[in-house]
Formats: C-alpha cells, sequence, structure tokens
C-alpha cells in the first residue's frame, strides 16, 4: 500500500481553528464591545451639539435629585425641610448633594486604603548572582574516569556502569568538583568541606553586594539552604561572621530538603516580607559537595557521583516600593507540592549507608514516575493561577467528560506556553528535562537554558534555576513583561514552582557565570559521547 501523504490543509485548519478559539475567549470583553462601539458612535454622531448637551444636564440634574432623595428619606422628614427651611428647594438640593458626594467620597476613600492596607506586600527580585568554580577544579571525562578507575581498581563493573552513566548524562567537559575529591583517594573531612562553603557562598555573595550596592548591614532577612552539608554553627551563622551582620537579623539555615530547597527559601523569604515591611532578605542556595562524595560500589548510589557538581547563588529580595523600579523581577506565585505522605515518594532520594558501611545518596528506579506525579498535583494547583481562560475552559471539558461523563478521553495537557514566556526546569539530569519538555509539549528552545545548564555546570542541585535564568539574560531573549516559570524537584519528595514576572527588559551581560562562553551556546548534545 503507497503511504499517504500527511493532511497538511486539515492540521493547519485546526491550529488556526485553536488560535482563533483562544484569541476569542482570552479577549471576550474586547470581542463584546468593539463591533458596539461602531453604532453607538453613529447614534452619537446623528445627535446635535445642544442635543447632547442637554442630556448632559439631564443626567446631572437626575444624579442630584436621586441622591437627595435617598439623603431626605434616612435623614428627615422631606415635607418638614420644605416648610420650615428658608432655602429655595433647587438650593437644598444642591446642599445636600454635596453633603452626599462628600459623604461617598470618604466611604470611597475608607475602602481604599483598607484594601491597599490588605494587599501582600510586592516581593521584587533586585539581583542575583551565581557562583563561577575556578578552571583548577574542572573534572573533564578522561580525569573523572582516571579517578573512578583508580578509587574503584576492584570494582571493574562499577566503573563500566559510571562511564556509561557519563557518556549518556548530557554533561560537557568543563563541570567542576571540589578540590578535596581531585585527590587520590578524596578527603571528606569536615575542614575541606567548610573550606568549599566559604569559596562557594562568599564568592557568590561579595559578586551580589558590587551588583545591587547594598551593604551587609542593609540585610534584614538572611536565609541559607544546603541538603546535605549543615555543620554547627550552621552556615548562615558563618555567612554572618563572615559579612559582621546586625545582631537582630533574622537567620534561617534550612537542610535536608533537596534540590528544590531553593523555591522553599524563595517561598520563607516572601512570608517573612510580608511581616517585616521595608526589609531586604539575602536568599542563599547551594550544595556542598565535598562531604557526600561517595567511595563505594552501590550502583544505585554512585549516580549522584556522575551528575552532582559545585555551584551556588546569592539572591535579595525586597518588599520596598522604591526598589521595585530598579528590580529584574517581580514575585507573583510560589506553588509547593509535598508527597512525603506516600512511602514510594518518600524514600525514592535517600540518605543510607550501603553494606559496606559507606555513607551516599540513593536513587530509586521508581524516581522519574513519582516525579511526574508531583509534577501533575503542581501544575493543577498552579494552572488556575496562571492559565489563560481558553486553557482552563478546555482543561475543564476534559476532565468533564471523563469524570462526569465516563469518556474515554486522554488528560488534556494545558498548553503553559499561553501563561509563560521562559521555563526554567531544574537541571537535574537529562531525563528530567526530556520527560518534562514530553509532558508539558515544550520546544527545542523552551528547555535550551536547563540543557545548556547542565552541559556547562552539571547539577548544580537548588542553585541551577538561577544558572538557568542567567543564561537566558545573557542570550538577550529576557523582555519586560515575560513570564518566567521555575520547576524544581526535592527529595521528600517535592515539587515546586515560583513565576516570576520580567520588570525591564535586561540586556547582554557583562558579568556572570557565562560571561566567557555565552558564544558557545548552544551546543549540540549527542544522545552518547563514546569514552
Amino acid at each position: 500500500m503507497p503511504q499517504r501523504s500527511p493532511q497538511f490543509p486539515i492540521s493547519l485548519k485546526l491550529k488556526y481553528v485553536k488560535l482563533g478559539y483562544q484569541y476569542l475567549v482570552n479577549n471576550f470583553l474586547t470581542c463584546l464591545l468593539v463591533p458596539t462601539m461602531p453604532f453607538f458612535l453613529a447614534q452619537v454622531i446623528q445627535l446635535g451639539p445642544e442635543e447632547i448637551f442637554n442630556h448632559w444636564n439631564s443626567l446631572q440634574y437626575d444624579f442630584i435629585k436621586t441622591l437627595y432623595s435617598s439623603f431626605a428619606s434616612l435623614s428627615y422628614d422631606r415635607d418638614k425641610v420644605c416648610a420650615y427651611s428658608t432655602l429655595p428647594i433647587p438650593h437644598l438640593w444642591d446642599y445636600t448633594g454635596i453633603v452626599v458626594v462628600l459623604y461617598s467620597s470618604f466611604l470611597i476613600i475608607f475602602a481604599s486604603i483598607l484594601y491597599f492596607m490588605s494587599r501582600p506586600r510586592g516581593v521584587y527580585l533586585i539581583d542575583y548572582s551565581c557562583y563561577k568554580p575556578p578552571v583548577s577544579c574542572r573534572v573533564p571525562f578522561s580525569t573523572f574516569m582516571e579517578h573512578s578507575r583508580l578509587i574503584l581498581s576492584s570494582e571493574p563493573k562499577s566503573v563500566e556502569f559510571q562511564m556509561r552513566i557519563l557518556e549518556r548524562s548530557g554533561l560537557g567537559e568543563e563541570t567542576c568538583l571540589p578540590p578535596a575529591i581531585h585527590y587520590i583517594p578524596p578527603t571528606p573531612n569536615m575542614e575541606s568541606a567548610r573550606k568549599e562553603a566559604e569559596m562557594v557562598i562568599f564568592s557568590a555573595m561579595d559578586s551580589l553586594f558590587k551588583k545591587t550596592r547594598v551593604k551587609p548591614k542593609d540585610i534584614d532577612i538572611l536565609i541559607v539552604n544546603c541538603s546535605l552539608f549543615s555543620p554547627t554553627p550552621s552556615l548562615s551563622a558563618m555567612v554572618i561572621n563572615k559579612y559582621k551582620m546586625r545582631d537582630n537579623i533574622k537567620s534561617f539555615n534550612l537542610s535536608g530538603m533537596g534540590c528544590s530547597a531553593g523555591l522553599i527559601s524563595i517561598d520563607l523569604a516572601r512570608d517573612l516580607l510580608q511581616v517585616y515591611p521595608k526589609s531586604n532578605a539575602v536568599v542563599v542556595s547551594t550544595e556542598i559537595i565535598t562531604p557526600n562524595y561517595y567511595r563505594g560500589k552501590d550502583r544505585s548510589m554512585l549516580l549522584p557521583n556522575c551528575l552532582f557538581r559545585m555551584g551556588g547563588a546569592a539572591i535579595l529580595l525586597s518588599n520596598k516600593w522604591a526598589d521595585q523600579w530598579r528590580a529584574k523581577y517581580k514575585l507573583l506565585h510560589v506553588v509547593r507540592t509535598h508527597k512525603g505522605s506516600d512511602d514510594k515518594s518518600y524514600s525514592c532520594v535517600f540518605e543510607v549507608e550501603d553494606s559496606e558501611g559507606k555513607a551516599g545518596i540513593s536513587l530509586s528506579k521508581d524516581l522519574m514516575a513519582i516525579a511526574g506525579e508531583a509534577l501533575k498535583s503542581n501544575i493543577t494547583t498552579i494552572g488556575p493561577l496562571v492559565l489563560p481562560p481558553s486553557e482552563q475552559l478546555l482543561f475543564l471539558f476534559s476532565l468533564i467528560g471523563r469524570k462526569v461523563f465516563n469518556l474515554k478521553l486522554k488528560p488534556y495537557i494545558p498548553d503553559f506556553k499561553q501563561a509563560f514566556e521562559h521555563f526554567c526546569i531544574h537541571a537535574g539530569g537529562r531525563a528530567v528535562i526530556d520527560e518534562l519538555q514530553k509532558n508539558l509539549q515544550l520546544s527545542s528552545e523552551h528547555v535550551e537554558a536547563s540543557r545548556m545548564t547542565l552541559h556547562r555546570f552539571g547539577n548544580t542541585s537548588s542553585s541551577s534555576l538561577w544558572y538557568e535564568l542567567s543564561y537566558i539574560e545573557a542570550k538577550g531573549r529576557m523582555k519586560k513583561g515575560d513570564r518566567i516559570w521555575q520547576i524544581a524537584f526535592g527529595s521528600g519528595f517535592k515539587c515546586n514552582s515560583a513565576v516570576w514576572k520580567c520588570n525591564k527588559t535586561i540586556k547582554n551581560l557583562s558579568d556572570g557565570p557565562w560571561s566567557d562562553c555565552i558564544h558557545k551556546y548552544p551546543v549540540y548534545i549527542p544522545e552518547v559521547v563514546k569514552l
């Protein structure tokens, strides 16, 4: 049988039908009012200037008379006023109308003040800074595999497994590991871990203060998140000591919350900024690799060694009204989904010791399926907040058809491209990005920032979202009014989202983690890189 050619006319017709439907629903009021405007204007043109003036005076007189009648019926008897008042009735009407107008104006002003006082304070992202590791920390594939062969010399199958993972990981040759991991054998002690934390966090903070010209004494709230390294004193105390911050600073240290802890920190900062007016908040997101490098042979625990790399970011937030003019972004929504009540979700990313007593992070085979379920719950919550009416109606019709009428319909996946111009998907691995691109029906350009971040910096845990945002800015794609969706996954199991709106067009950046290599990207990433 000869193959049938694709029915392009039909597909094009369906495309234009959907575009017409979206335009009609999303601009319903405009479509309703615009056709009536020519008719209204034609009627007005037919009237002469005198008739228009008389109609206007009649409307004014009727309005004042109505106000007077209402006021008189509530306050006093109209007949008595007419009998005993020395003022003529028209003058009394004018006086009463003024009183009612003033009273109504007072109520409107009072209601407006209550409304603006009850509104949540705007949270603005002034600027942020990402840590860029030095060249001396680079780990090319050849170096990584050579170290693996020396460290696991008695386990050739484990070495081969790591090589297969690395070949398909989507990482490039310029990702970095901390100095302690470069030793053979590695030296993952407390001192080395503290040095890595100081190197990453202090570098990002110094760059942030330089960019924003904010002094450490001006910081009112400090939040540091790092999942696997939680020393005493805490990392937040380490930052306060380094920069000699104020004694009354409100500091928080989040640990054990996985790769989505960066958005949890943003959510916490937003809540605190609602309570404390005229405040600045700094959020530091990082993951310290040194104490968590796995040196065993368990394959489920060897996977993080191949994907996780050095990284960190510092973000300055403010709720000051004057800061909205210099801020890059405004925070619109934060939606958090937690699946910890389910046993499989709870244990899919688990810190544990292997049979030989060596600690590491175990990743379950069900991780992608669990992440997909968490994503569905998250987008079900965030959808009504961001999607245009056309997509919400289609989703509602699909839901009613399946649940009420038991129709065998596929669940309708809303077109989030109608709600966002940019997507920052957590660069947890190639499989994560592929799965979200497929489920959300995104184009290659929409996931470009995530793929290139994974290629250049690896999985930097909670800070990866900020490297992706920096990539979009460095490419000169961020325009005023653009909306950004940040999506992150974390142990527990969690799926968190943050929605931002760009306050101003951001031109090509001369600094940042991509400053010396943005001209090389995007690069082609093959399915398998033969080592």
